[in-house]
């Protein structure tokens, strides 16, 4: 081997190994904290099962990425969320369906669903005797719900008027609504001395409600929507999703571990609520509540369609997506 060859082999080899671990760590650069906004109820009980059991850390161990740090920060309503997850505060946010398809429109796909949190039914509750459907709900009535116009919510309850009154009178009822936390609404429906005569909310806080003599139904979510639809999506930006593609796997992964884990683990999920939340009730009831019919933790995203084609032609959105599945990135199919 002449003097020349042997320079040329020796620069080759040496370059190979400077450069090894350099790919190397390119090749895990990604995040080393994801921030996970959630939010108050059984709603949101797979996240709560991802963050007690740091799913999301075993997942990114299991992707190659190390020990990436996992923090859950808990806010309040679809717009409080949507802000967060645009200003760049967190990485992911959930929400109910309604603030992922205006956030997906008005961002033109930008922020997208990652995948169903859960399917759970809403209430309306209320304290007023007289009020025995929402056409009974006079100016004298108030109705807490987390986001006045944007939350869930409150587009189910345009959706309910639109039915009750017809299509045009869709936002009838929009004056009565005040923005309240879950808890906070609870605690205002049963109080004597507040304003607050009916509460659009979800579980627990409608049972705890029910369980109160004083307190009847006049509104379910399922029955405006035809039945069992998604209600709470977890979701994140295009931008994460292409700089961190094995992070975003581990979380997908970790919610899919979590579902499958409340399917098999009732009693143990019931047990991860209440430490996590130090709720008031008995493990029996936060049991009985998750065993209720029509209470359900998948990540397929069910019935979508219905609030995007009522938030079209309410004016909400103004462009009506081709498929569903563009507001989700890939994954589940949506329906």
């Amino acid at each position: 081997m002449n003097s020349r060859l042997r320079f040329v082999l020796t620069a080759t080899i040496a370059s190979a190994t400077i450069l090894a671990p350099l790919r190397a760590r390119a090749e895990v650069a990604e995040v080393s904290e994801i921030r996970i906004a959630k939010q108050y109820g059984l709603a949101y009980l797979p996240l709560i099962v991802m963050e007690e059991q740091k799913l999301v850390e075993k997942h990114a161990r299991k992707a190659g990425l190390g020990e990436v740090k996992v923090t859950w920060p808990v806010l309040s309503g679809g717009a409080a969320t949507n802000d967060a997850l645009i200003s760049g505060a967190v990485d992911y946010a959930t929400s109910g369906v309604t603030p992922l398809i205006m956030l997906w429109a008005k961002s033109h796909g930008e922020y997208k669903g990652v995948a169903a949190v859960s399917n759970t039914p809403m209430y309306l509750n209320t304290t007023n005797p007289a009020v025995k459907s929402i056409k009974d709900f006079t100016e004298k009535d108030r109705i807490a719900l987390p986001a006045v116009k944007v939350s869930i919510q409150a587009v189910v309850l345009q959706m309910a008027a639109a039915q009750a009154f017809g299509e045009r009178n869709f936002a009838r009822l929009d004056p009565l609504t005040v923005t309240m936390k879950h808890p906070d609404g609870l605690a205002a429906l049963l109080s004597p001395r507040s304003e607050i005569t009916g509460h659009l909310t979800t579980p627990p806080f409608m049972f705890e409600e029910l369980a109160d003599k004083r307190v009847h139904t006049v509104l379910d979510s399922y029955d405006v929507l035809g039945g069992p639809h998604t209600q709470i999506v977890l979701l994140s930006s295009t931008s994460f999703w292409k700089k961190n593609p094995r992070a975003f796997a581990a979380v997908r992964a970790a919610l899919e571990e979590a579902s499958a884990f409340i399917a098999k683990n009732r009693r143990a999920a019931a047990e991860l609520y209440l430490r996590s939340t130090k709720g008031k009730q008995s493990l029996d009831e936060i049991l009985g509540e998750i065993n209720r019919p029509g209470i359900g933790y998948a990540t397929l995203p069910l019935r979508i369609a219905s609030f995007g084609d009522f938030m079209v032609r309410s004016g909400s959105i103004k462009e009506k997506p081709a498929s569903w599945k563009d507001i989700f990135f890939p994954g589940p199919e949506a329906r």
